[in-house]
């Protein structure tokens, strides 16, 4: 398995434009979240539901995200899983809401893909995940190391 700085160090070579790294700053984030709530929408086998109202598709996905992020990096996944937590609390206020939440969630995914898309404009190059799609998955970590560059952490 590739270490995580194998990954940051691939993915960053398509992530050096400042207007890119910025429009990663801002839509990564949203793109998590509109996950998160397109998942959360999706029907739970009955099954599933019985187990508790916080057993989702998307509690599921983002517990599994967590354990590939611990393989990578523990720190970084320690990290991530607070982030995770806030998203799903985010969406199951957003759940409550006229609107339904896969049309929130659809627009939100949309918009921020159309930003990640301006800033590979600006970048000049492609988007990691069109060589390797495990590039979804290390985007979020990649802007997360950042903040704990900022905060002196070691990851």
């Amino acid at each position: 398995m590739r270490s995580v700085d194998s990954w940051f160090s691939e993915y960053s070579e398509s992530h050096r434009n400042p207007t890119n790294e910025a429009l990663h700053f801002v839509c990564v984030p949203a793109i998590v979240l509109s996950m998160i709530g397109l998942l959360w929408s999706l029907p739970v086998p009955a099954a599933l539901a019985s187990l508790s109202p916080a057993v989702n598709w998307a509690s599921l996905a983002a517990l599994a995200i967590v354990c590939y992020y611990a393989l990578l990096s523990p720190r970084l996944a320690l990290g991530m899983l607070p982030l995770l937590v806030l998203g799903l609390a985010v969406i199951a206020l957003l759940a409550r809401l006229p609107a339904p939440l896969w049309a929130t969630s659809a627009a939100i995914f949309v918009i921020a893909w159309i930003g990640q898309f301006v800033g590979h404009a600006a970048e000049g190059r492609r988007p990691s995940f069109f060589k390797d799609a495990q590039f979804l998955l290390i985007g979020p970590l990649w802007v997360l190391s950042f903040a704990y560059r900022r905060l002196g952490l070691r990851y």
